[in-house]
């Protein structure tokens, strides 16, 4: 039942159909493989789509992809690089812990607010975070989408950004 709770909570189309896409990737599976994600059939979504690969061994995430509207968000592309690193000064023991949180529980991860605030952005957005399984049972990723309206009209200073309300995020275990 809790990929039906996650769904139900998600706002934006695009995200729904990414979600989707994870549903039906998965088959019969707990979890789809990150080889069950199939590009074509969410390309009109690539830009605002993310990966994490998760070593339970070194208890790391590496980055696996980031969209075009994720690097841009950042300013630099996540691939390939430690989490820690990518990360660094921009909330990173709470950005693990919660995507720590989708590997080891495993849960789904849903978010709405202000998405990018570590990324030094303001503005408004929506997020989703699904677990993956190489072997289909033990999470050993996540696959997460973004999207994120920027607000120009206002560019807080570091003082403003702290005061800002953060992201509300519910977890939804994973059948």
């Amino acid at each position: 039942m809790s990929f039906q709770d996650f769904f139900a909570t998600i706002k934006s189309p695009d995200l729904c159909s990414i979600a989707q896409h994870w549903n039906a990737a998965r088959g019969s599976k707990r979890m789809p493989a990150w080889r069950d994600i199939n590009p074509s059939a969410i390309a009109a979504f690539l830009p605002i789509v993310w990966s994490w690969k998760y070593n339970s061994g070194s208890d790391t995430f590496t980055g696996r992809l980031g969209g075009d509207a994720i690097t841009e968000a950042f300013g630099e592309s996540l691939r390939g690089k430690p989490m820690k690193e990518f990360f660094r000064g921009r909330q990173y023991d709470m950005l693990f812990e919660r995507h720590k949180r989708v590997v080891a529980t495993p849960a789904f991860a849903h978010g709405a607010g202000p998405v990018f605030i570590h990324a030094g952005r303001y503005g408004l957005g929506e997020r989703i975070i699904m677990p993956l399984a190489s072997d289909g049972i033990h999470s050993d990723g996540i696959f997460g989408a973004t999207i994120y309206a920027p607000n120009p009209a206002r560019k807080p200073d570091d003082t403003a950004r702290q005061n800002i309300a953060t992201e509300a995020v519910d977890f939804f275990p994973l059948d």
